[in-house]
């Protein structure tokens, strides 16, 4: 099977919306051994539809759009289709069904305008969309097949992984797995150079991506069944594990914060951060884990030098002697943050963001981070670079990186 992604929608062409879909299509596609030969967004225009679609089938048998399932007459994906595989439009009862369905169980009335969204090429296979109106299809001619998806991420991801994959594993003579090995503190070419001889494979392969949250390596195999997928990767994982075993945080769907909030839990410690720099960016990205109430405790975004005596106990002395950007004040934050929340681990950062506040012993991106646990401090130094919103985003990264390695010790 080989894929092109035609992205539908003129509000993606002015800029209205970012198109998160292609990425991920692509993302997911990889993971199960899909070539992806090239992206294409196009309006609302009929004419201009056709000739993406000659377009991006000049190197692949199957085409998957995102956008235009909806009721309004500038939703022509559908009649798009059908007009390309030179079928007709046909309505499916269970879509009608579910649709109206959709509209009672939410105590509204159905427009006349939303029985549009169950007519697709006739033969189409119909996929069922559990979050909004707008059912997906799979319709294939003379040797094409094109894959309608809706464009909202919510309603797309979730039907792609109940009705896509399947599909496409349906059809697919071998089946593909992948494993994904997430690093952080180190840079996307010195992992590429301590694992290069192990880029050149065929089966399995490995992919290195650079991600926010740092680098990342997909080790992709296809054979006969998942378990010999799995054992066909498995050696090649252990290499890397053996190579780069400093650097790794997670597999697969880990993020940084899932995996500190892991094994807090898992040592039954609580945690609480006092921030000032990064005005509660780390605080927000620990709430991004669901169910991270069992561990953490609170913050402080102590911003100004007189939260951070009123609320962290922070010494004047100190503010005055180091400045508020020293390893003294970081020290003083995340002691008074463990005190004031009564918690087993606490974090502080407080550093030069920019673009201004910088001195030439401070240059901006200098970055103290502390950390507390069970009684025990650790302050690190950290020398970031880039813009603003950047170096809080990096210094976030690090600091959860730097938790979950302690953690692990533990």
């Amino acid at each position: 099977m080989k894929c092109s992604i035609v992205t539908i929608g003129t509000e993606i062409l002015l800029g209205d919306i970012i198109n998160t879909n292609s990425a991920y299509l692509s993302r997911k596609l990889a993971e199960h051994g899909i070539a992806v030969f090239s992206h294409h967004t196009v309006g609302d225009n009929p004419d201009r539809i056709q000739d993406t679609f000659k377009t991006a089938f000049k190197n692949c048998d199957t085409v998957i759009t995102t956008g235009g399932l909806g009721p309004t007459e500038d939703d022509i994906t559908r009649e798009a289709v059908a007009r390309f595989l030179g079928l007709e439009l046909a309505s499916d009862a269970k879509a009608q069904t579910e649709i109206a369905a959709f509209f009672e169980q939410r105590g509204r009335s159905m427009s006349p305008s939303n029985l549009k969204q169950a007519m697709f090429p006739e033969g189409s296979i119909i996929c069922h969309n559990s979050r909004g109106t707008a059912p997906g299809a799979i319709a294939s001619s003379n040797g094409k097949t094109v894959i309608m998806l809706p464009g909202p991420p919510f309603e797309l991801e979730l039907m792609f992984q109940n009705s896509v994959l399947p599909y496409i594993e349906k059809i697919s003579s071998q089946v593909f797995r992948s494993r994904v090995i997430h690093f952080s503190d180190i840079g996307e070419s010195e992992m590429n150079d301590r694992v290069k001889d192990l880029l050149d494979g065929k089966n399995p392969t490995v992919a290195p991506y650079a991600k926010t949250s740092g680098c990342q390596l997909r080790i992709t195999a296809g054979a006969k069944d998942h378990d010999y997928a799995m054992k066909l990767i498995k050696p090649l994982e252990d290499e890397i594990v053996n190579r780069l075993p400093e650097y790794i945080y997670g597999y697969d769907d880990d993020t940084l914060e899932s995996r500190a909030a892991e094994l807090l839990k898992k040592l039954s410690m609580t945690i609480s951060c006092a921030e000032s720099c990064t005005g509660g960016m780390l605080s927000s990205t620990l709430v991004n884990y669901a169910g991270i109430s069992d561990v953490f405790a609170g913050s402080v975004i102590s911003y100004s030098n007189a939260v951070k005596i009123q609320e962290l106990s922070v010494e004047e002395s100190i503010l005055e002697k180091n400045g508020a950007v020293s390893e003294e004040c970081a020290r003083a934050m995340v002691i008074g943050c463990a005190q004031k929340f009564n918690t087993d681990v606490a974090i502080s950062i407080t550093g030069i963001a920019g673009p201004g506040g910088a001195t030439d012993d401070k240059p901006v991106g200098t970055v103290y981070t502390g950390l507390y646990i069970n009684g025990q401090v650790s302050i690190r130094k950290l020398n970031m670079f880039g813009d603003r919103q950047r170096i809080r985003l990096r210094t976030v990264n690090s600091v959860l990186f730097n938790l979950v390695k302690e953690l692990e010790k533990l």
